[in-house]
């Protein structure tokens, strides 16, 4: 038969049999962002579309390209439409939810992180998706470098514990938009002479905001900006200060970092500094990116406050780690399965697998009617580390055998009282007879 819809295009299903790993990469990010002060935050899936404009830069390709936009009425009245979009980034949602919340009026910096789904209309391209997911971390109230170098700490910590010590840090300063004016006009000049080879993007971006013809994917507009002015030749004296304050603390705390100054990133709002970790591993091997904004609070109506934060696309880490053979925690098992012969067994087996349950095990019974090879045989599929078989003599007797899955060995446990303290018993003597304590 055939199937009548598919996934669609630029997504992908994540099956038990690979959720592991996600919940591997979501546990060590929670974690390590909870051990650098980071608490969770959450937002939705869908904003007003001038969020993104605002906030992003409506001439970047991800509001001209790629975002998911839909018009809706707004349910007040039932007339002015709502223009609604599907988050493209996590950056802006959060910065809003902050602001709505009254985050930004207690104690500073805040500091909050997220997991969340993003959306592009994104060409077919390696590693990119139209939905897909990021570890986000924005930290608000801190003007200094050292919260730079804090930010990044939390990225380089996070890729080492997953086991990911094979990235190389790119840094570099964009400026304010003060000293960055003075760029701006620098690169207009330099890209007028060559204006007829740009793509038709960049031909925009030439009026409105040369910076961004330095980000374009198109071979040849990136071999026309290789000789471009550099911004770090147009820091103001704050800025330059600024990014030498952070190198100096990068170095402090033995982070290793090169200097690229053709880094801008590709959203709007990002001033002074900007980083990227990348790696050889994987194509478009880019597996975090982040900076400094400093004005976006205040542009989404806000007070003025510093801001800054990173991103990672966990598909990305996912297919990094097993480029890499990094280790992911294996979903657990199956503790007890409880085979059963014929309806007062099978119903002892459900009173015994939901005490387990309530003890934090996992227990599994027979649902299927089956026999009790299929249910051995199932019970081997799923990795079960102990099975015990209940029939009518096992009834009757109040005791049973609990067999090893691994060792074959089988002990004599009490079905009454005693139940669970035995079984507890034997997971405990399992452990300690395992490699993890040899």
């Amino acid at each position: 038969m055939e199937i009548i819809a598919k996934r669609p295009y630029g997504t992908q299903d994540v099956v038990p049999g690979s959720a592991y790993k996600w919940h591997t990469v979501e546990r060590c990010a929670a974690e390590t962002a909870e051990c650098f002060g980071f608490k969770e935050i959450r937002f939705p899936t869908f904003e007003n579309t001038a969020l993104f404009k605002r906030s992003v830069g409506d001439t970047t390709d991800v509001v001209q390209k790629e975002m998911y936009s839909v018009t809706a009425k707004n349910p007040a009245n039932g007339k002015d439409p709502d223009d609604l979009t599907l988050r493209p980034e996590g950056t802006a949602g959060a910065a809003r939810a902050a602001i709505e919340n009254g985050l930004l009026n207690e104690a500073l910096p805040q500091k909050v992180y997220y997991i969340i789904s993003c959306f592009r209309h994104e060409a077919k391209q390696a590693n990119r998706f139209r939905e897909f997911h990021q570890f986000g971390a924005e930290m608000y109230g801190s003007a200094d470098a050292s919260a730079d170098a804090e930010v990044i700490a939390l990225a380089k910590s996070l890729l080492d514990r997953l086991g990911l010590e094979d990235t190389e840090l790119f840094i570099n300063s964009i400026g304010c938009p003060q000293c960055r004016a003075e760029y701006q006009k620098a690169l207009k000049n330099y890209f007028e002479d060559r204006k007829s080879e740009l793509c038709p993007t960049c031909l925009e971006r030439l009026e409105r905001n040369p910076m961004r013809i330095l980000d374009c994917k198109s071979p040849i507009c990136q071999g026309i900006a290789k000789d471009a002015p550099v911004i770090l030749d147009y820091l103001c004296e704050d800025c330059s200060s600024h990014f030498e304050k952070l190198k100096n603390y990068l170095t402090d705390m033995g982070i290793d970092f090169t200097i690229n100054p053709k880094i801008v990133r590709g959203l709007d709002y990002y001033t002074k500094t900007v980083f990227e970790f990348t790696t050889d591993a994987i194509q478009n091997g880019t597996v975090c990116g982040g900076g400094r904004y400093d004005g976006l609070i205040e542009q989404l109506g806000g007070n003025p406050l510093p801001a800054l934060g990173f991103a990672m696309g966990l598909e990305r880490i996912i297919k990094f780690m097993e480029a890499a053979g990094s280790e992911f925690v294996p979903a657990k098992k199956c503790d007890l399965y409880i085979a059963s012969m014929g309806e007062a067994a099978q119903k002892k087996a459900a009173v015994l697998a939901n005490a387990l349950r309530s003890e934090g095990y996992s227990a599994q019974f027979d649902t299927m009617n089956r026999g009790l090879k299929p249910q051995m045989k199932y019970a081997n599929k799923i990795g079960a580390t102990f099975t015990l078989v209940l029939g009518d003599n096992e009834l009757e007797t109040g005791a049973a055998k609990l067999k090893n899955m691994d060792s074959g060995e089988q002990t004599d446990i009490s079905l009454g009282d005693k139940f669970i303290d035995e079984f507890s018993g034997s997971i405990v003597a399992e452990m300690f007879s395992g490699e993890m304590f040899e």
